[in-house]
């Protein structure tokens, strides 16, 4: 029997961050590599992506990572995961090329190119599995959805899907394909669950792009625009609208932005006049009815940048009144608090604001009807619900009873979980242990949960930090204890504070130099201990207290005299020269010179 086991690195219980190992006897099929933006309490994260520790103990059984689109939460954490495993890669051409812009950028796998194209048509035969793929509707063209065919059965990953039969070409949904795979037999479906909550129909694209039209059309007055940099659909119906309505487009997203819209430019995938293009600079020679500035930001996210804008950050974009912040996207749940707070900041400013997803429902992802009608193309015998928060996995579940898939065959899965086939059906085997990598700048995995709670204390109370220096032998404190806080309180108001809390630390330090063992751990535990108590009580607060204590010795160094050689003795007449040693004499009578040296060590 063939041995099969699926394992969610990511992308269950949570927005974003998709990423599925399906081990098939001895090889490993990754499906997506994404990344997700972090949550508010993840202060200073910039992404966060899977934790493939697991994958590392059986690396030589990765056959590839199989993609089906190019957004971030499909290939944003590939950079990473190509850093550990030199594996090859598979997707459509515009995922290959939009990967291949996302590798680059990381200078330790730049050179990667064990990239391979892939097509509706495509059929890779691997030891004891065949790969092949089949189309579906995106904001992205050339979107795919995986099937892993095995022994015992389909195993069949959408990806991302909607259902729209106004679709263009190159986002057209293959129905036949759909229908062709659930009737050759679908052992498991892995099915996108983001819109298991909408119960309303997703707007056609053909309608959203007229909406953005109308919006270009009765406003008078420049226009930015926040939309995601590697949504093609959406920054072509933007361009369109531009065009239609006699404006010019200025790509404010800097390098990312551009690199996608000539990337899908040269691949015919964006279809826009070069005219239509134009500098800041050129801005200065049009009127604002003509303007419309493209915003995307770092990785494509419009929020932040739009967040930049409001707070006057951003060197080339002041927005005020008569213009129109029109956001073409529909941010995250995680982004919600965020997204509110620009806002009434975006407002401030004099600007009017409008949000897409407050008149239509632009969701590249299906609604109920939609995930019931992929259930109903491929009549898995088991399945697993995937991309959502554990409600959207719970709804999509619901939808699945309803067409007829018995509760019992329904996997609601958490990061780590391992789903075993065996004896003839799927069931919850043993766990891997499987987190969140944290990206802080240029640092993989470095952060973690006490650096998380250290920040999280220090945006709340500050920091207290005490240096103070000792000797050791004489058991005194050379210098004594001097005070400096940081978002804590503000010293020239508290001294007395200050004065109190550095009598407390020369004493907590004297009785450490007092006892007949020292111990330098023992010695900054109990000044943070009993400073944090007596903070406390002052003021009701928990700052991040760093004890720095500096050592001062003394000892003694021993410096010789330097002594002459002695000159060679004269031969004897007629004798021969005796050989002399080159070696200094010994004297007898040395001198010592003491030598008091300080030295200061930090513990």
């Amino acid at each position: 029997m063939t041995k099969i086991n699926v394992i969610p690195f990511g992308g269950v219980r949570e927005n974003g961050k998709n990423m599925y190992a399906v081990e098939v006897n001895d090889q490993i099929f990754i499906l997506d590599c994404g990344l997700k933006y972090p949550e508010n309490e993840l202060m200073g994260i910039d992404v966060v992506i899977p934790d493939w520790a697991y994958l590392k103990e059986h690396a030589d059984k990765i056959a590839g990572v199989f993609l089906t689109h190019g957004h971030a939460d499909a290939i944003g954490a590939l950079p990473y995961f190509l850093m550990d495993f030199q594996v090859p890669v598979f997707g459509s051409r515009l995922t290959i090329e939009l990967a291949k812009l996302a590798v680059k950028q990381h200078k330790q796998v730049k050179k990667f190119n064990d990239f391979h194209e892939v097509d509706p048509a495509t059929e890779i035969d691997f030891q004891n599995v065949t790969v092949s793929f089949f189309a579906t509707t995106h904001t992205l063209p050339n979107t795919l959805g995986i099937v892993l065919h095995t022994d015992e059965g389909a195993i069949v990953y959408t990806g991302d899907f909607k259902f729209d039969q106004t679709a263009r070409d190159g986002y057209r949904t293959d129905l036949a394909k759909l229908a062709q795979v659930g009737q050759e037999g679908v052992l498991l479906l892995l099915s996108d669950s983001a819109g298991a909550a909408l119960t309303a129909a997703s707007t056609r694209e053909k309608d959203i792009a007229a909406y953005i039209l109308d919006v270009f059309e009765n406003h008078n007055g420049r226009i930015v625009v926040g939309s995601v940099a590697s949504n093609i659909m959406r920054v072509q119906q933007i361009f369109d609208a531009a065009a239609a309505s006699g404006r010019k487009v200025v790509l404010s997203g800097g390098q990312d932005l551009e690199q996608i819209v000539s990337t899908a430019m040269n691949l015919g995938k964006l279809h826009f006049d070069p005219s239509l293009l134009v500098t800041m600079a050129d801005t200065a020679d049009l009127a604002p009815e003509e303007i419309v500035i493209l915003e995307t930001g770092k990785m494509g996210a419009p929020i932040k940048a739009l967040q930049e804008i409001a707070n006057g950050d951003d060197p080339e974009v002041t927005l005020g009144e008569g213009d129109l912040v029109f956001v073409a996207t529909t941010p995250s749940y995680a982004m919600e608090a965020v997204v509110q707070k620009v806002t009434d900041m975006l407002y401030r400013t004099g600007a009017e604001v409008k949000f897409i997803a407050e008149d239509l429902n632009p969701s590249g992802h299906g609604n109920q009807n939609d995930e019931q009608l992929m259930l109903n193309f491929m009549q898995p015998t088991f399945f697993m619900p995937i991309q959502g928060e554990y409600r959207l996995l719970d709804q999509h579940a619901i939808l699945a009873e309803e067409v007829g898939i018995p509760a019992e065959n329904i996997f609601l899965t958490s990061k780590g979980d391992v789903l075993t086939y065996q004896d003839g059906r799927f069931h919850l085997g043993d766990r891997v242990e499987v987190g969140n990598t944290m990206i802080d700048g240029i640092g993989v995995g470095d952060i973690g949960n006490i650096v998380l709670r250290d920040r999280r204390v220090l945006s709340e109370d500050g920091i207290f930090v005490v240096v103070a220096t000792i000797d050791r032998k004489k058991k005194k404190i050379v210098t004594k204890p001097q005070i400096t806080s940081r978002g804590f309180v503000f010293v020239k108001t508290n001294r007395q504070l200050m004065k109190q809390s550095a009598e407390l630390v020369e004493e907590v330090i004297q009785e450490d130099l007092d006892q007949k063992e020292f111990d330098w751990s023992h010695l900054k535990q109990n000044v943070r201990d009993k400073l944090n108590r007596f903070l406390f009580n002052q003021t009701k607060r928990h700052p991040v207290i760093l004890p720095v204590i500096m050592e001062i010795n003394q000892h003694s160094k021993r410096k010789n005299k330097s002594k002459a050689t002695a000159a060679p003795a004269k031969p004897k007449e007629g004798g021969k020269a005796k050989r002399q040693s080159n070696r200094p004499s010994r004297g007898r009578g040395k001198k010592r010179a003491k030598a008091t040296n300080a030295k200061a060590t930090k513990n």
